[in-house]
């Protein structure tokens, strides 16, 4: 329930608090005087598009604020926590500004939010209804929205199945598709795989070979200047030279040691320059030995070797141009290839699967879709009956409501049914659509017996109908105050009208007034009551207010609807 919308330079209102609760509040004043911008600024905090041409002249922004009952509301009261809005005793504060050039922002219990979030709000707070509503009432969507709000309950959770059913049924149908559609690829990529496996097991490269037949191919592209380095570094160290004067560097590190040796014990100092030495003969011997091994390899290795070694490293080069670039890289595809070949492998299974999957998923579908049309067509029937007798009390006694449900081909996100509510004018005349059958002022009352009804099974906190009583009078009128009268019984109800005959019925009368200066125009709503009420219903009526014959009218019409409401 709204208690309270404020409003701050919205068209011609400059500044205007709506004092709101519960049962039937009615929005009067003359054609023109902005009753309009009420609605607008209700759209406004329900999420709806912001249109900067309605921000007053040389106003800042546009400012609405509404504050509404929402501890009986669970789904609101966790959104609201979810986006940190505050709550006060169960009250939420919902706000929106609009700047002129179009921008706008919104506050959630004081925090700000998205747009959108006021939307998702709304769809538990308000339901709107205005001309506008009256011609989507004539779309398939909007009847079969009100023939599910109807059946309740039990609907509601019969649609959840079948949505989790259709959704699992496209979810595998995309899958196989796509991996249908992809079969001739994946048998490429299969038949690839199979090649490369074929030639990289040909050759069957080791981790850095490549480098190493680089280092194999350079060392013997250079064998001979390394034989003859070789060989000068080994008569260096140690000659074979038998002359007795020979002097290599074994011989004459081994000289100097033992020359040394003969004289240490005269000093302890020139021990560590003896070690030195020993040192030094150790390391030579050991270098000579090294230089002898790497040059009786040279003379193992030929022109054979290089050879080979060039044609390895051509295959090697070769597998990494086709599956590289890198050797790494060729040796990991190896390695995984015989997973992935098996998966592409078992794609043929994999489809005979999803067939089968799919196959049952669809009939599980279909199978809830049965249970949501047993639903619908229960409830259609007892929806046409209840509107029927609704639209007997709304001045419409030869009309009658007839509910169709019919059965689908193909599934949809909302089942297989086609819902279709048509108006029979009279007993024996054929039900025609509501788009082709019914006037305005006829869809006017269907649209609110259909609220009547449905709000038995799927209340809504409140409701605002905008001159749902357009095209409407005289005893129809009144029908349409006392229905209104009767909803506003478990729910509240706002209605802008210009019809006594609804406003009379009203707990709560606010009343919309225009004033100009000749430059500018402003409204502004004030709160009637006693007399003023009086005169206002007079005017209405069509009399002059003040006159004794409209009053006297007036006060018939209030006594009479007051007698015949039950509040």
């Amino acid at each position: 329930m709204i208690h309270e919308v404020s409003i701050t330079d919205l068209g011609v209102i400059q500044e205007a608090r709506l004092p709101l609760g519960p049962g039937l509040t009615a929005l009067t004043g003359e054609t023109g005087a902005g009753k309009t911008m009420v609605v607008t600024a209700l759209g406004l905090l329900l999420g709806q598009r912001a249109d900067s041409t309605q921000v007053r002249r040389e106003a800042r922004s546009t400012w609405v604020e509404g504050r509404f009952a929402v501890a009986a509301l669970p789904s609101v009261t966790e959104r609201a926590e979810e986006l940190g809005a505050a709550l006060d005793e169960g009250e939420l504060v919902l706000s929106r500004e609009v700047l002129p050039e179009g921008r706008s922002r919104a506050l959630v219990g004081g925090r700000s939010a998205p747009v959108s979030a006021l939307a998702e709000l709304a769809s538990d707070l308000v339901v709107v209804h205005g001309q506008s509503d009256q011609v989507r009432l004539k779309s398939e969507t909007a009847q079969r929205d009100a023939l599910d709000r109807f059946a309740g309950a039990p609907l509601k959770k019969a649609l959840e199945a079948y949505r989790d059913a259709y959704e699992q049924a496209l979810a595998l149908q995309k899958t196989r598709d796509t991996l249908r559609e992809q079969t001739d690829t994946r048998i490429s990529e299969a038949q690839s795989l199979r090649e490369a496996i074929a030639d990289i097991e040909a050759v069957s490269p080791i981790p850095g070979e490549d480098v190493t037949l680089s280092d194999t191919i350079a060392k013997l592209t250079h064998s001979e200047e390394l034989r003859q380095a070789a060989i000068m570094a080994s008569q260096a160290l140690s000659s074979d030279d038998t002359v007795f004067d020979a002097k290599d560097a074994l011989v004459l590190v081994d000289q100097a040691l033992k020359s040394w040796e003969r004289v240490v014990s005269f000093d302890p100092t020139a021990e560590e320059l003896r070690s030195s030495l020993a040192d030094a003969a150790y390391q030579l011997s050991e270098v000579s030995v090294g230089i002898s091994s790497y040059l009786a390899s040279l003379e193992n290795q030929g022109a054979d070797s290089l050879e080979h070694t060039h044609e390895r490293l051509a295959a090697v080069t070769a597998l990494m141009r086709r599956h590289g670039p890198t050797l790494d890289e060729v040796i990991a595809l190896y390695e995984g290839s015989s997973t992935r070949l098996l998966e592409l492998e078992q794609d043929s299974d994999r489809l005979a699967t999803l067939d089968a999957e799919c196959e049952q998923a669809l009939a599980l579908a279909w199978e809830r879709a049965g249970v949501l049309g047993d639903i619908r067509d229960t409830a259609a029937s007892k929806l046409a009956a209840a509107v029927t007798q609704e639209l007997a009390a709304l001045a419409m006694p030869n009309a009658s409501l007839h509910v169709a449900v019919s059965r689908e081909e193909a599934l949809s996100s909302h089942g297989a049914n086609q819902v279709s509510l048509r108006l029979a004018a009279h007993p024996g005349a054929e039900p025609l659509p509501l788009g082709k059958g019914a006037s305005g002022g006829e869809l006017s009352r269907v649209m609110l017996a259909l609220e009547v009804v449905i709000a038995e099974t799927d209340p809504v906190p409140t409701f605002v109908f905008d001159e749902v009583d357009a095209g409407v009078g005289g005893a129809s009128a009144l029908e349409i105050g006392r229905r209104l009268d009767v909803l506003a019984q478990t729910s509240q109800v706002i209605v802008v009208t210009h019809l006594a005959q609804v406003a009379a019925f009203a707990n709560n009368h606010l009343h919309v007034v225009k004033d100009t200066d000749g430059q500018v125009t402003t409204s502004s709503v004030t709160r009637l009551e006693g007399d003023e009420r009086l005169r206002e219903i007079a005017r209405m009526l069509g009399g002059m207010e003040d006159s004794h014959s409209a009053l006297t009218h007036a006060r018939e019409l209030m006594d009479q609807t007051h007698s015949v409401s039950r509040r």
